[in-house]
């Protein structure tokens, strides 16, 4: 795991949704490469088992450190952010925690819609409009944002999730022609299917798995590195000429369709019944 260098030493990063998964994953990348990284996620527990796990593989004088947050929150959000601030030079940042729900549009409950979009679309627009100030102050800085193969690939019956990502694939083009005048840069990744926490009850389903492999041609899922690594190299120096991008982290599964879950949501709901009428 050692590294022969630091390059983003004397940098700070924030990683929400950093307790685990891709944020993990992220963070793990950024302290490899000496960065100091603040961990941010509503799971104190699991921040705290987090930032153990990423000390003990930092490099370069790499800090980690933690803050509660919940993204969905303003003044969590700002606090975190002044947080990141406070350990130094704060240049980088993850906008990575969201969700998502299941079930067919017209059964689902608008907490649902209101849960993800406020965490995955409003949630990252918070995380953005508190740390730009920060990053602007330190000559300029980089922020990537965890999208999706639902951000362009319709999935079926997960419909607050599909168009929360597509919304956050604009606000980083917006945010990349906004800022870009001060040395701020913007992109997003957009994975396919990784093994989280997230996506474990989709991963036990063997029809499932087998559709998204038929829809990759590298045939394989990916892992946390592979995207914490793209996500590395869109915060540093290597991609200073890069913004206003979304990347597919995929093995190709944007050159085909988009996958079929609807064997999990039959598990799940059972008959999905599609109304023949006019809401009671």
């Amino acid at each position: 795991m050692a590294r022969t260098d630091s390059p983003l030493a004397d940098n700070v990063a924030l990683v929400t949704g950093g307790g685990s998964g891709i944020g993990l994953g992220c963070a793990r990348e950024l302290v490899l490469d000496g960065a100091t990284v603040v961990l941010a996620a509503r799971n104190t527990d699991r921040l705290t088992a987090a930032a153990a796990e990423l000390r003990s593989v930092a490099q370069g004088g790499a800090q980690v450190h933690t803050v509660s947050c919940d993204v969905t929150d303003e003044d969590s959000v700002a606090a975190a952010c002044a947080a990141a601030a406070s350990h130094g030079r704060f240049t980088m940042v993850v906008a990575n925690a969201g969700f998502g729900t299941g079930g067919p549009i017209h059964l689902t409950p608008l907490a649902d819609w209101n849960g993800v979009i406020g965490t995955n679309l409003t949630g990252a627009f918070l995380t953005i409009k508190h740390s730009v100030s920060h990053l602007a102050a330190n000559g300029g800085g980089s922020i990537v944002a965890i999208s999706s193969i639902a951000g362009t690939a319709t999935h079926r019956f997960m419909t607050p999730y599909d168009v929360s990502k597509a919304g956050l694939e604009m606000l980083v083009r917006q945010t990349a022609d906004e800022l870009g005048c001060r040395n701020i840069r913007a992109n997003a990744v957009r994975p396919g299917l990784v093994p989280t926490d997230a996506t474990a009850a989709m991963l036990a389903t063997e029809a499932i798995v087998s559709d998204y492999l038929e829809q990759m041609p590298l045939g394989r899922v990916g892992t946390t590195e592979d995207v914490g690594r793209l996500v590395r190299f869109l915060l540093g120096p290597e991609s200073s000429w890069i913004t206003g991008t979304c990347i597919s982290i995929d093995g190709g599964h944007h050159l085909r369709r988009g996958p079929n879950i609807e064997p999990f949501m039959e598990m799940a709901l059972g008959d999905l019944r599609y109304p023949s009428g006019p809401p009671q």
